[in-house]
């Protein structure tokens, strides 16, 4: 902080490029290698093969050996967590119970630029069951948890919307309309659209501004995750999600 109490206004030129190389990597979804990060950013091939080295190092960024290729690392999550303990303290009871009543995976998450990440999640009891995953970034497009992010003011990244299975929307107006019927329910689901198989429903939790500050969510195999345990399941997170919000 500068002696005025305002922030310094000069920057420093190699945090500039590692915030523009993880701009990319958030922004891109998938993958990338260094001479793409390079032509996307326009920062020289070796400039950012060291800048990838020490986010690596630091797990901000990922590296795939057996592509070769970068992606955001889980390492985000540590910096979201800082901000989400609050939430994450409030909501981790909660999710228990979920596992225990429900029988299935229960999860929290926080949004982030074009997804939102797995902040913490309680497993389902039972053998046959949903894995999740902290800091797992969730299709924004394809999952419940996703719809949730979208309906209440998260953004897409440019470009198609990827088919990952043959119940993925990928007509925009189709998304659109679905947008919609979430914020006049107030829950999404999603039905074997990112992995065969498996069907999940997830609610806002909403700070006291009416912003998105985390999402609730529960995903199950679809043999037993049938519509009418999904409808259940939505009604037992509402009123979980509200509790959270009356805490926050």
């Amino acid at each position: 902080m500068a002696r005025t109490g305002k922030p310094a206004t000069r920057q420093v030129a190699a945090v500039q490029r590692a915030i523009a190389i993880m701009d990319e990597l958030a922004a891109a979804r998938t993958e990338l290698g260094t001479n793409e990060i390079a032509r996307r950013t326009g920062i020289n091939v070796s400039t950012v093969s060291r800048i990838l080295a020490t986010l690596t190092d630091g797990g901000l960024v990922g590296h795939v050996p057996s592509t070769g290729r970068y992606r955001i690392g889980t390492g985000i999550v540590r910096l979201v967590g800082a901000v989400e303990l609050d939430i994450r303290s409030l909501a981790r009871p909660h999710l228990e119970e979920l596992a225990r009543h429900l029988e299935e995976t229960a999860t929290l998450s926080v949004p982030g630029e074009h997804e939102a990440f797995t902040l913490d999640f309680a497993q389902s009891p039972l053998n046959v069951r949903s894995v999740a995953e902290v800091g797992r970034s969730s299709v924004a497009h394809a999952t419940a948890v996703g719809k949730v992010f979208l309906a209440y003011g998260g953004t897409l990244p440019s470009g198609p919307l990827q088919a990952y299975t043959a119940r993925t929307i990928v007509d925009p107006a189709v998304l659109g309309a679905e947008l919609a019927a979430i914020r006049d329910s107030g829950w999404a689901r999603a039905t074997g659209e990112r992995e065969e198989g498996l069907n999940a429903v997830a609610v806002p939790v909403l700070a006291r501004d009416g912003k998105l500050a985390a999402i609730l969510g529960v995903q199950a195999p679809a043999v037993r995750f049938s519509p009418r345990a999904m409808r259940a399941a939505a009604e037992s997170l509402g009123e979980k999600a509200a509790r959270i919000s009356a805490a926050l």
